[in-house]
């Protein structure tokens, strides 16, 4: 029997930060970040029939985002364009004046992640930052949405008109936000339009939706909900875990270590989660069936891939779509490759569509 499903966004990844690799660990200079490389993904996800792509934002490593945004933008027709803003480097006003930019060039398809990482040099804590999140987020969503913005906030001392190009944009692109912590869920209830969660069990996963759900309602707001992971799919169950193997054949544990300590979320909730759920999993990683903690071993964050055959991914996607998830953002290794085969494999699987939302306007306690 058939089971009709509501659509669902599904996204893929462009490794600006230089996080693309045959063997994790092991780097290789033709998958180093770069103008050439990175845009080839991009455009093979459109080519592919993906939804978005997310364009991740970094600060050692890899290439500029939003001005990477902005040349492919002009090489694309389709796909939505997931531009990751690290809140806090950029002044509100001038980003909102990029973000307004973006939208013209790309005749409205950017959508923005909103990333809080410390920044170079920076010490503070996590809770201060989606504080600052929160009052970033208002206050550039208001410029975009064409108001003026009359803010004494803890961060942001702000009394400025919009822009005259927020008239010309359609208003504020969907903000995409995660984070496990206490204040990480509250500025997603107040802030975003898309929870997007780290990869973990469907129990979980269903738990933690109706949290969010309750949050938002708290503020006046609804919520959807993302999943964010990486993706091994191949003929049989038996040769995508080939690949896993493969894949962290040549991981040396102190470049895993390494990797860990130097990145800037180390000590997040989110990462000290995927620790436990792979000190949780079996000899080869698995914590379920096909869902892999192997990625972990190196990479912070969504440090997890389902991995099985076409009907097994296929099936662990809608086991979450069922959970409540309505967008998925996936890569594999190397991304090239692994957007084919998915494409290939699953993407025609799957009743799936750009998410039509609109941006919902920040709740902050001076303004509800």
């Amino acid at each position: 029997m058939t089971i009709s499903r509501s659509p669902i966004e599904v996204g893929w990844f462009s490794a600006l930060c230089d996080d693309d690799y045959e063997f994790l660990g092991v780097p290789d200079e033709e998958l180093q970040s770069s103008w050439l490389h990175c845009s080839d993904i991009v455009r093979r996800a459109e080519l592919n029939g993906f939804d978005n792509v997310l364009l991740p934002s970094g600060y050692s490593l890899g290439i500029d985002a939003t001005a990477f945004t902005g040349a492919v933008a002009t090489l694309t027709n389709e796909i939505r364009l997931l531009l990751a803003v690290r809140l806090g480097e950029l002044e509100v006003t001038q980003l909102a004046r990029q973000i307004a930019s973006l939208q013209q060039i790309s005749n409205s398809r950017i959508l923005i992640n909103a990333t809080l990482s410390e920044m170079p040099g920076e010490q503070l804590s996590s809770e201060a930052r989606y504080r600052r999140t929160t009052e970033y987020l208002y206050a550039v969503g208001e410029l975009l949405e064409g108001r003026s913005v009359n803010l004494d906030g803890e961060f942001l001392q702000l009394h400025v008109d919009p822009p005259r190009l927020a008239s010309q944009s359609p208003g504020c692109p969907a903000i995409y936000l995660g984070g496990l912590s206490e204040a990480a869920r509250d500025c997603a209830a107040a802030s975003a339009d898309v929870f997007l969660m780290l990869p973990d069990t469907t129990a979980k996963v269903s738990g933690l939706v109706l949290d969010l759900i309750q949050r938002a309602q708290r503020f006046g707001r609804s919520l959807n909900f993302g999943w964010r992971s990486h993706v091994i799919v191949r003929e049989t169950e038996r040769e995508a875990r080939q690949a896993a193997r493969r894949l962290l054949s040549r991981l040396d544990p102190t470049t895993g270590d390494s990797s860990h300590a130097r990145s800037l979320d180390a000590t997040a909730t989110g990462v000290n989660r995927l620790s436990e759920l792979r000190s949780s999993a079996d000899d080869e990683g698995y914590l379920e069936q096909n869902l892999w903690t192997g990625v972990g071993r190196i990479r912070s964050g969504a440090g997890i891939a389902i991995v099985g055959d076409p009907d097994q991914v296929t099936a662990k996607i809608h086991e979450l779509a069922d959970a409540g998830v309505s967008a998925f953002i996936l890569s594999g290794y190397p991304h090239l490759q692994e957007c084919d085969l998915f494409a290939r494999y699953v993407l025609p699987q799957l009743n799936h569509a750009p998410l039509s939302i609109a941006h919902t306007p920040v709740a902050l306690d001076e303004h509800r």
